[in-house]
């Protein structure tokens, strides 16, 4: 179960982001109800996210946040706040914050948000736990990731950067399944819509790419991602 820091002054809305999250998301919340509260916990236990009311009473947000990532620079952090000002969003962000919402907010959407950044550092570790290969054979090609180039019968074909690590994830799942939100994860960070009509276009650029071997085929899996097929 992952653990989360809920730290938010507010007690009734502390109390309703806590059950929500608990009964919804399955994750075990702490909450505290300010920033030197929040310290505290945060200096006793492991936390796999923050979630960090930005004004607050004896530590504000922002000064929890940067002093969270003295102790652990890799814990995502969400910021609230009911201030909608560009500098505070900077802020956040100069902070080393992963994502920032402005209250009022849905609490369905600050759940999409934890789950859409707890996925993104569970690939960013599966990463660095994997070393990484940067020379495949597709069927004739040769394809180098860290040149970016396709090679076929000596003619190259140089690559985008995503174009080339969209490529290199086909790649390290060929003949079998990569999803869709996987590929947008690792990629773009973000899997929304946008995005994956961007990715669309970049599988069309590979596909023309690798036409010429009648072995290799990138087929889309209804519902789920793509496989690149090398038979």
């Amino acid at each position: 179960m992952k653990r989360i820091l809920l730290v938010e002054d507010d007690p009734n809305l502390g109390l309703l982001l806590q059950d929500y999250l608990q009964l919804k998301g399955k994750f075990d919340v702490v909450l505290c109800t300010d920033g030197e509260e929040g310290l505290k916990a945060f200096s006793k236990q492991e936390f796999d996210l923050c979630i960090l009311d930005v004004m607050m009473p004896k530590k504000d947000g922002f000064t929890l946040g940067k002093e969270i990532r003295k102790i652990n620079q890799d814990v995502p952090l969400i910021f609230a706040t009911a201030k909608a000002m560009m500098e505070d969003k900077a802020s956040a962000y100069d902070l080393g914050g992963d994502d920032y919402i402005t209250k009022p907010f849905r609490i369905e959407e600050l759940l999409l948000r934890i789950n859409a950044l707890l996925k993104r550092t569970a690939t960013k570790e599966q990463a660095d736990a994997t070393p990484e290969q940067t020379q495949f054979h597709i069927g004739d090609y040769i394809f180098d990731y860290t040149t970016q180039l396709i090679n076929y019968q000596g003619i190259q074909q140089k690559l985008s950067t995503k174009e080339a690590e969209l490529l290199r994830l086909l790649c390290l799942k060929k003949n079998s399944v990569l999803t869709r939100e996987e590929a947008l994860l690792s990629i773009w960070h973000d899997d929304n819509y946008f995005n994956g009509r961007s990715m669309d276009v970049f599988l069309s650029k590979l596909r023309k790419y690798l036409r010429d071997d009648p072995k290799v085929e990138i087929l889309n899996v209804h519902g789920k991602g793509y496989k690149l097929l090398v038979n």
